[in-house]
C-alpha cells in the first residue's frame, strides 16, 4: 500500500451566512457519515477550479454564487483503510492528497440541487464546524480536524 500513491483532490468547506458549512451524505454509502465536497483534479486542471467545478456538480450550486474566502496553506493527505485500497479509484491509490478551499455562499437554499447529472449525495444540510469531524467516516477525521485548523480564523462569529 505504501508504494501507491495518493490521488489528487480539492475539497470545499462552504459556509452559509449564518457560519454553518454544507455537508452531504454519500448516495453510495450505508453509514450515517457526513462529507463536503471534494473531488478529483483533472490532468492539467487547476485546484481551484476543480474545487468549483466539484461544488457545482455535487451541490448544483453555480460558480457565481460563491466567494473565495481562503485557501488551506498546504496539501493535506489521509489513507484509506486497507481493506477499501483494492475497491477505490480502482486500487491506484492508497489516498488522497487534497487541496482545500473555503468559500462563501451567496445564494439561496433553493438554489442548492444534489439531484444532479450523477448525484453524489442522498441527502444534505447545513452544519455547525466543530461538529465536522465526528459526521465524517473515522479514516477521515483526523483530515477534517486539519481542515478546520487551517480555516479556524474563519470560523468564529466575529469573522462573518
Amino acid at each position: 500500500m505504501t508504494d501507491l500513491p495518493y490521488r489528487p483532490c480539492a475539497g470545499v468547506m462552504l459556509l452559509n451566512r449564518d457560519g454553518r458549512v454544507f455537508v452531504g451524505q454519500r448516495i453510495d454509502s450505508t453509514l450515517e457519515a457526513w462529507q463536503m465536497p471534494q473531488g478529483g483534479i483533472e490532468p492539467g486542471e487547476d485546484a481551484r477550479d476543480t474545487a468549483i467545478r466539484e461544488l457545482g456538480e455535487e451541490t448544483g450550486i453555480p460558480a457565481h454564487l460563491v466567494e473565495l474566502i481562503a485557501e488551506a496553506p498546504e496539501e493535506l493527505l489521509y489513507d484509506l483503510p486497507p481493506e477499501l485500497v483494492g475497491k477505490l479509484w480502482k486500487g491506484r491509490y492508497r489516498g488522497q492528497r487534497q487541496r482545500w478551499f473555503l468559500f462563501r455562499f451567496t445564494g439561496e437554499d433553493r438554489d442548492v440541487d444534489i439531484q444532479t447529472a450523477h448525484p453524489e449525495f442522498r441527502a444534505w444540510r447545513w452544519a455547525d464546524p466543530r461538529d465536522l469531524p465526528h459526521m465524517i467516516v473515522p479514516f477521515k477525521r483526523a483530515l477534517y480536524e486539519q481542515v478546520l485548523a487551517a480555516f479556524d480564523p474563519y470560523l468564529s462569529p466575529a469573522a462573518s
